[in-house]
């Protein structure tokens, strides 16, 4: 494993940027994970008497890179889990595809349900359906596409599902109609800042990290 790409830290909070192909917490067939590595970076860095303590607030696909926050206190865990939940949390992401949409700003909007480890979208509400919306502005990026993308709301692979709705799948996303290759167990995809309010401090914090496509 790689040294951890911390973006902030201070008591409370940790906040890394994870590369892709890592998984953010354990599975059941032991692949290596970000939580575990936070856990150790932790522990190194205290006395041996403290708790090891670090949960993160969101998750980003293993083959997604970018922006996780982790809370390194219990107390604080309730806070930043709420401002999730009430989407106070602003996500920003890019991508690169293969081709532009229509529309090269746009806003998005389906109804979103997970059938078998893929998102299927519908244009009208369905049973077990959930509201999914993002926002995008597209710009050429050499012979390729580089989508800015705002998320409205973090539903399971939304940006790969909505990008391929317009016949745009992320490059690399076998899964969902690519048929470029990026990296191994990787797509175009990297979430580049999130702004979230601190649990202690309650000052705005904008965090940041650039990817070069």
């Amino acid at each position: 494993m790689s040294p951890l790409d911390i973006l902030f830290e201070d008591e409370v909070i940790l906040v890394v940027n994870k590369p892709n192909g890592l998984m953010v917490e354990p599975d059941r067939n032991g692949h290596p994970n970000l939580l575990n590595e936070v856990k150790k970076h932790i522990k190194a860095n205290q006395s041996a008497d403290e708790e090891v303590y670090a949960q993160h607030i969101h998750r980003l696909d293993r083959p997604v890179s970018g922006i996780i926050l982790f809370a390194k206190k219990k107390r604080v865990l309730k806070n930043l889990s709420e401002q999730f939940a009430e989407r106070r949390v602003k996500k920003y992401y890019q991508a690169l595809t293969e081709n532009a949409p229509e529309k090269k700003i746009g806003l998005l909007e389906h109804w979103h349900r997970k059938e078998k480890k893929k998102a299927v979208l519908y244009d009208t509400e369905i049973e077990y359906a959930e509201k999914a919306q993002l926002k995008y502005e597209v710009v050429e990026h050499g012979k390729l596409f580089l989508w800015n993308i705002e998320l409205h709301t973090g539903k399971y692979h939304q940006i790969r599902a909505q990008s391929s709705s317009l016949g745009c799948p992320i490059i690399g996303d076998a899964l969902y109609g690519s048929t470029l290759s990026y990296q191994e167990n990787a797509i175009a995809l990297h979430a580049c800042k999130l702004v979230f309010t601190h649990p202690i401090t309650n000052q705005e914090m904008s965090i940041i990290s650039h990817k070069d496509f």
